[in-house]
């Protein structure tokens, strides 16, 4: 049973909430209309054109606003209300396909392996990993949305910092990824094999994390199982987001971590800023060839996982989760980084923290213009956290 429910906060139990619905949001006098988007990518545009007031989403989207001179930072993830909720919550994970974890479990050791190196290495050089993530979502160029255009370096060098990256798959993280399920359920958004499942039922459902701590043992043990050679290109969808920066720096970095370690994602076309075919190479052996897909938001990964497009997937909790309900056959290996979003708004707001926002909220309540927010879409992570963060703190709401 998870210690500490999103319901249940530092003692706070929200009786009002739970009955009538924790997310159901108010059909009038809403101070905050929640403005349903399909990932972040308008949003940017949609704040300097005025079309919206702020918005909740992933880097480096945040960093984006600052930059670019068309926004600020009110909030980041971590120290949204309920307060200490959401240090450290669970964001991105990697994600394997039942058949391939039953047919070859070797790979997935392997791909595990070069994650957590890679992981290892963004952790350890920042700067570095920020330029990569930069030259594989940019070029290197401009973040361009419309008439906004800003460096890609400097928005990841500033995006980066605030990402945890992380994989370790501990008891607590595994909990933080429940207490998603509680929520989902709260949203409507699960109506399938998680319904009405115990904790330990959901757990099983979700997670296969016996890979990550395979692939730790070779990384420690500085000894590397080669696997059996699949027959057949296999697909990695992944998002352009930094969250995926592990993802990156391993193709990006391939020379160091074969020379160091003996094994290493290969592009097959290594002049590309954004490689599309990538070998496996384990002890000198070509072992896979992976075809690197990108998509625009997680439920899209899912349906290349569902639809076998995809055997692995760096992609968000939520999404899985929602695919899990639907009986796709994937689990959730480990974990790729904990927070990493945040609430933005537009300069003219007088809001500098969440304090302010609320007091923001309510005044522009009282002239009858309710504030409003885009978020990435129902039942994504940004989306839970500003749901449960205007409950908390008394602002009504509306979707618009």
């Amino acid at each position: 049973m998870v210690s500490t429910r999103i319901l249940a906060v530092a003692g706070l139990v929200i009786c009002a909430a739970l009955i009538a619905g924790c997310f159901t949001p108010s059909p009038a006098k809403s101070m905050v209309t929640l403005v349903l988007a399909k990932g972040t990518g308008p949003m940017p545009t949609l704040l300097g054109t005025g079309q919206i007031d702020g918005y909740i989403a992933w880097q480096p989207f945040v960093e984006v606003a600052p930059l670019a001179g068309i926004g600020k930072v009110v909030v980041y993830s971590q120290d949204l209300p309920p307060a200490g909720r959401w240090v450290n919550h669970p964001c991105c994970v990697f994600t394997a396909r039942d058949d391939v974890l039953a047919g070859n479990p070797d790979l997935v050791n392997a791909l595990a392996a070069v994650t957590i190196l890679s992981t290892d290495y963004v952790n350890a050089h920042p700067d570095e990993s920020a330029e990569i993530v930069a030259d594989w979502l940019a070029g290197k160029g401009n973040f361009t949305y419309g008439n906004i255009s800003v460096s890609s370096v400097k928005v990841l060098q500033q995006a980066i910092p605030t990402v945890r990256f992380t994989n370790e798959p501990t008891e607590k993280w595994m909990d933080g990824n429940l207490e998603f399920v509680y929520a989902l359920r709260e949203l409507g958004a699960i109506t399938g094999s998680l319904t009405n499942t115990t904790d330990d039922q959901t757990r099983a459902l979700l997670f296969s994390t016996a890979p990550y701590y395979k692939a730790r043992s070779m990384i420690d043990n500085h000894s590397f199982v080669v696997p059996a050679t699949a027959d057949k290109e296999m697909g990695i969808g992944y998002l352009n987001s930094d969250h995926d920066a592990a993802l990156f720096v391993a193709v990006k970095k391939w020379q160091y971590f074969n020379n160091t370690y003996g094994i290493a994602l290969v592009p097959r076309d290594t002049s590309a800023s954004r490689p599309e075919l990538a070998d496996l190479v384990v002890n000198g052996k070509k072992v896979a060839t992976f075809r690197l897909i990108p998509g625009d938001a997680g439920p899209q990964l899912m349906q290349m996982i569902a639809t076998d497009t995809a055997k692995f997937a760096y992609v968000g909790n939520p999404p899985t989760i929602a695919a899990v309900d639907k009986n796709t056959p994937v689990k959730i290996i480990m974990a790729l980084n904990t927070e990493g979003s945040g609430l933005v708004v537009s300069n003219d707001s007088p809001a500098t923290n969440w304090t302010g926002f609320v007091q923001w909220a309510k005044d522009r309540s009282a002239q009858g213009r309710p504030i409003k927010i885009a978020d990435p879409g129902k039942g994504s992570i940004q989306d839970i956290m500003i749901r449960y963060a205007l409950e908390e703190s008394g602002l009504s709401f509306s979707e618009g």
